[in-house]
Parts: structure tokens; sequence; C-alpha cells
């Protein structure tokens, strides 16, 4: 995998990190700090679902994955409108875990670009999780 693609994925954490430290230090409003953390939470979830997408039309699938590549942006987006405090924060972190279990095994990638990759996911899900955590008892 390239580092670029590495980089860029860990650079993503950095409102997963930053927003619940700037609330926990006061620079963000708490409310404000909440909004802009599952707005954030909810686009980076749906471009998981861009990943099955390309993967199911590179490897013509005509099976569940082309299907399940359109969950979490709706699954996302529904959570936003339904719900909110711990339990839009819970369904967003569950929808991570789930999406990082079908990633492994469902993606077609090369063997040494999934391992780095999965590497690399469980890496991130697991700092998003936490954050996710921190937002919801702070």
């Amino acid at each position: 995998m390239h580092n670029t693609a590495k980089y860029l994925g860990y650079a993503g954490l950095l409102p997963f990190v930053s927003i619940p430290i700037l609330i926990m230090i006061g620079l963000v409003d708490a409310y404000l700090g909440y909004v802009s953390f599952v707005q954030y939470s909810a686009i980076i979830l749906s471009f998981f679902g861009g990943i099955h997408w390309l993967d199911a039309l590179q490897n013509r699938r005509k099976n569940h994955q082309l299907f399940v590549s359109m969950l979490p942006s709706i699954v996302a987006w529904l959570a936003l409108i339904f719900l909110d405090g711990t339990m839009l924060l819970s369904v967003l972190s569950i929808s991570y875990v789930g999406i990082l279990l079908y990633d492994k095994y469902v993606l077609a990638l090369e063997k040494d670009i999934l391992v780095d990759y999965m590497t690399m996911r469980i890496l991130l899900t697991t700092v998003v999780v936490l954050s996710h955590l921190f937002m919801a008892y702070n």
C-alpha cells in the first residue's frame, strides 16, 4: 500500500482526536463540538462504502457487495436524522466495527495490500471507536 494512502488515512484521525481534546480544554463549545464530530464521523463512515463499490465493480461481482456498499452512507444519514446523543455515537461506532469486519471477509485485494490495509484499518477503527466512547461520556 502506498505511503500516501497511509498518511491520508492517519490524517483522517485528526478531527476524531482533536475535537474531543478541544472540548475537554474548553476551546470548543461541547454542543458545537458534538455536532461537528458526528457530522465528520458520518462522512467518513460513508467513505468506507466506496471501497466496496469499487471492489465490486472492478471484480465484476453481482452479489451482495454492491448493495452493502451503500449501507454505510444510508446508516450514517439515517442516524444523523433520527438519533442523537449517545445513541447516535453508538450507532456510528458500531457501524465502523461492522464495516471493518465486512472488509476483512469480502475485499478482494492482493494479499500484501490486504494485510497492510487491514492493519491500518484496525488501528484507525480502534482510535475512532475510542473517540466515540470519549464523546459519549464527556
